[in-house]
């Protein structure tokens, strides 16, 4: 139990990362996670496409956006810094046409099982979906839900407790880490 918790601690989102091809056994067990979520009414509406391919992921790269909490020169992964694998989380609306919550559970699962192996992520909605999707060539069936980029992360990102809710910005320390204010477990439970 101490090493799930130990994950879930250090399972931040990554925004830079080294140039390192993520081993296809890696990729088939974060895609494996991914198909092991739990699916309301087990319908199971998801699918999911593998962008991996350099020029592929460039494409990818450059219809996404990235740490609104930052001006871009500092948020923006650098050349030499972007992700070599996006994941993409596509609904298929004939099964279920309200599948966030399937979607946050399959995104869950995947992130952390490519940490597991060393592999950071970053979640990605703000992109521009219908360019992706004519790319990804979907069809009218489909939506994109999310893409999810990967790599081994170049940087830390660190927790740290909020002193009150005017400070959940996170923000660059001066090794160029990450620091994300998370509200204390005593400011977000109540018993009954």
């Amino acid at each position: 139990m101490d090493q799930l918790m130990e994950l879930l601690k250090t399972r931040r989102t990554y925004r830079r990362f080294r140039q390192r091809e993520i081993p296809q056994e890696t990729v088939e067990e974060i895609l494996e996670a991914a198909r092991l979520a739990s699916s309301a009414a087990n319908r199971q509406p998801l699918s999911y496409i593998v962008i991996r391919e350099p020029e592929k992921t460039a494409q990818v790269f450059g219809f996404t956006r990235w740490a609104g909490a930052l001006p871009p020169e500092l948020g923006q992964p650098k050349e030499g810094e972007r992700p070599v694998l996006f994941i993409a989380v596509v609904e298929n609306l004939d099964i279920n046409r309200d599948c966030d919550t399937d979607a946050g559970l399959a995104i869950g699962n995947m992130t952390l099982a490519a940490w597991n192996r060393g592999v950071g992520s970053c979640m990605i909605g703000a992109c521009d979906k219908a360019a992706l999707s004519e790319l990804f060539g979907l069809g009218e069936n489909q939506k994109l839900h999310t893409v999810v980029a990967f790599g081994y992360p170049s940087h830390e990102s660190h927790i740290v407790d909020m002193e009150s809710p005017e400070e959940f910005k996170y923000y660059l320390d001066e090794n160029r880490d990450y620091v994300v204010p998370k509200r204390k477990l005593s400011d977000v439970v109540r018993y009954l």
